[in-house]
């Protein structure tokens, strides 16, 4: 790490252990601000994300059962959070994994990360309906993101006890990007990281996700998932301090489209100091994927009042699978036994039926032992399609 590019002591300085010739220069993180002007840029882009989130938070209370629509989202921020790291997994991968079911091959490594993101994040959804975001919190999320994957050595639930550097893999200590501070400096930093979060503030909230979410990977508690981790809570901050009422915003995917500026922004901060410019960079990504969510809802919503009135004239279970649907495009024969408690036959018969009303239509793919999955494409289609602002670029 070249110490001389960073000149921003507001954010931290470059330092390292007196005394030790062998020794290398580390960042040492300051205290994150508790006030901080905001320009005139930075304003009126947090007046327009304030503005698209409190949208997307008020289609939240209008959805009949906003739960429904939940579990695609968690998944589709599982992917891109995973990608950004250099998971290679399709949405289309990690759905039929899901709708495998009993007797279905184990997932890919790729595939079982996300599925770990995603469990990670229900734990984390759990946890906040009696808990802060402290570190009793992180700790655990970790733990059930790293656990049973590539990366169950790099103690899951565990802070580090090693430093670590930020680059290529071949990259030491003196050749890396930045090198975040050092295992024994980690308590201290955790604690005001972790009051910042839960203290009464003036700042506004999404000024206070973007503080919070840099400071969290500038001091790099774990070996390994702390980008997933740290995106992870943006969201959950944001449901604990009530400004979304179920997971809709799918944040990842602006950030896995800018991957290179996203890290560019962060590590601007710690050099020049240019949170300005970081802020901005985030409240664009909250805007845009807002809007997106508002969008991408509406489309689902609308969807799933037609198949709920079309399945209302028929006698079968149609509109009990049109459920599984919109939770899961994907399914299989096993799929709709074991969830809607139907015989092999009975699942077969809403299989074809839905099939005939052009809900489903027989995907290519073939499971293990000759297992068939259907895909509703129309559902599929509306969840994976890129956002409007990519085709306007």
């Amino acid at each position: 790490m070249d110490h001389v590019n960073f000149q921003a002591p507001e954010f931290g300085h470059v330092t390292r252990r007196a005394g030790d010739r062998w020794s290398f220069y580390y960042f040492e993180p300051a205290p994150i601000p508790r006030e901080l002007p905001l320009d005139a840029t930075t304003v009126l882009a947090l007046s327009e994300a304030d503005a698209a989130l409190g949208h997307l938070h008020g289609l939240g209370h209008l959805i009949s059962d906003p739960q429904l629509l939940v579990g695609p989202y968690i998944t589709r921020e599982a992917l891109a959070s995973s990608r950004i790291e250099g998971t290679q997994a399709s949405l289309a991968d990690v759905f039929q994994a899901e709708a495998g079911g009993r007797g279905a091959e184990p997932p890919t490594e790729d595939i079982a990360e996300v599925e770990r993101y995603v469990a990670a994040t229900y734990r984390g959804l759990e946890l906040i309906k009696t808990l802060p975001i402290t570190q009793r919190l992180v700790l655990d999320v970790h733990r059930v993101l790293l656990t049973g994957v590539r990366g169950t050595d790099r103690l899951p639930g565990e802070l580090r006890r090693s430093p670590v550097w930020v680059g290529s893999p071949t990259d030491s200590p003196d050749t890396a990007t930045f090198v975040p501070p050092l295992p024994e400096r980690l308590g201290d930093l955790l604690t005001d990281w972790e009051r910042f979060v839960n203290e009464p503030s003036q700042l506004p909230i999404l000024v206070r996700c973007a503080l919070m979410h840099y400071q969290f990977e500038t001091i790099h508690p774990f070996l390994d998932g702390n980008g997933r981790i740290g995106r992870l809570l943006i969201g959950l901050l944001l449901q604990q301090e009530g400004r979304l009422t179920s997971p809709l915003l799918y944040l990842s995917g602006y950030l896995e489209c800018h991957r290179r500026e996203y890290y560019e922004r962060l590590q601007a901060v710690r050099e020049r100091g240019e949170v300005q410019q970081w802020l901005q960079f985030f409240l664009t990504a909250v805007r845009r994927q807002a809007a997106d969510g508002v969008d991408r809802v509406g489309k689902l919503v609308r969807l799933r009042e037609q198949y709920v009135a079309e399945a209302s004239r028929s006698r079968s279970r149609a509109a009990e699978l049109a459920k599984l649907l919109f939770a899961n495009p994907y399914v299989t024969v096993r799929r709709v036994m074991d969830e809607l408690g139907v015989s092999n036959q009975g699942a077969r018969n809403l299989i074809h039926e839905t099939e005939a009303r052009s809900w489903l239509r027989r995907s290519d793919v073939v499971g293990r032992g000759g297992r068939r999955y259907w895909v509703a494409e129309d559902i599929f289609n509306i969840i994976e399609s890129p956002p409007e602002y990519l085709h306007n670029t």
